[in-house]
């Protein structure tokens, strides 16, 4: 599974990060800062979904 932050749309609200913080890293602003196309282990999927959920901008993808 991967995961993009479009930074465009994230408004650092950081509630990727509260509800994963092992998958999402912000930076000194509270902007996720993970980049395009993160890989997440297997263990880490079910995470990622909800940190990627919890985004009021919807500024995160997940794909498979």
């Amino acid at each position: 599974m991967k995961v993009s932050v479009d930074n465009n749309l994230c408004s650092g609200h950081a509630r990727c990060h509260a509800n994963a913080p092992e998958v999402y890293d912000l930076d000194d602003d509270g902007y996720c800062n993970i980049g395009q196309n993160k890989e997440v282990p297997p263990e880490l999927e079910a995470a990622a979904v909800k940190g990627a959920n919890a985004c009021p901008e919807r500024a995160i993808t997940v794909t498979k």
